[in-house]
């Protein structure tokens, strides 16, 4: 949300409208073919009180899809409920990807801040240590004799 009040009475494509007869219509089916597809799950369209069908936009072109690809394509309706089902299946797991990447960003952007920070506290009298480099070489040490007189 963009943070403003939506307006109650405002349609959006999925404002659930057209009566059963007004989206048959639409869809280019029968009456009798949408409530079969509703019966299987390919269409669901919302309720009213009364119990009667409320189609979306939304509705009406899955609708639509679901003519097309029985009718041109040749697949069976188990097969079109199959393709609804991955496609929305497909859709949330791309939203959620999206917002994982968001929340990434954000989570990136906040070490970066907490980084700048740890930076900024430095004292700037200190000077970096440089760590002395060790060599694998053996030193003998050999106490000098004393000589005799």
């Amino acid at each position: 949300m963009d943070g403003r009040r939506r307006n109650p009475y405002e349609l959006t494509h999925d404002t659930p409208v057209y009566v059963i007869s007004v989206a048959a219509q639409l869809s280019g089916l029968h009456p009798q073919t949408l409530r079969q597809y509703d019966r299987l799950g390919l269409v669901s369209p919302d309720r009213t009180a009364g119990r009667g069908r409320r189609y979306s936009a939304r509705d009406i072109e899955l609708l639509r899809q679901v003519q097309q690809l029985s009718q041109d394509e040749g697949i069976n309706l188990a097969g079109i409920k199959r393709i609804i089902e991955l496609e929305n299946q497909v859709a949330a797991l791309q939203a959620r990807a999206a917002e994982l990447e968001n929340a990434l960003d954000g989570a990136a952007a906040a070490m970066r801040q907490r980084e700048a920070a740890v930076h900024a506290s430095y004292r700037r009298d200190l000077v970096p240590y440089q760590e002395v480099q060790q060599t694998s070489a053996l030193v003998v040490w050999r106490p000098k004799r004393q000589q005799s007189d």
